[in-house]
């Protein structure tokens, strides 16, 4: 993810992506399936809320949808350092998308705070 995309909406497709890419490797087994399930579910939900967002009906809707993706962000962010508890070769890719997840936190959270300024 070296390139930065300031269109949000391919960035999170992007993520994403990464995130199917990075699963993959990852070996099935009863510790690793269900972190794979959760992983999944969480960082790909990012850019499906934020395309719901930003199709909201209201302010408030956006400002709730966008709290939603801060939420997965940070869902992703906790997974993905699990994952790394029990598959440690795999900590220099995951970090990298810890990183991404991060950087998305901390944008949701501005947007976050930009609405509720704005009420």
């Amino acid at each position: 993810m070296a390139n930065k995309e300031y269109n949000l909406e391919e960035r999170t497709t992007k993520f994403a992506e990464e995130i199917l890419k990075f699963v993959a490797k990852i070996p099935g087994n009863a510790i690793n399936n269900p972190l794979i399930n959760q992983l999944v579910r969480s960082g790909t939900s990012i850019g499906a809320k934020y395309c719901e967002a930003n199709g909201a009906d209201s302010k408030k809707d956006f400002s709730h949808k966008i709290s939603i993706c801060k939420k997965e962000t940070k869902e992703t962010k906790y997974w993905l350092r699990i994952i790394v508890g029990a598959n440690a070769s795999l900590k220099d890719e995951a970090h990298k998308l810890w990183k991404e997840a991060e950087e998305f936190n901390l944008i949701f959270s501005k947007i976050v705070r930009t609405c509720r300024s704005k009420n």
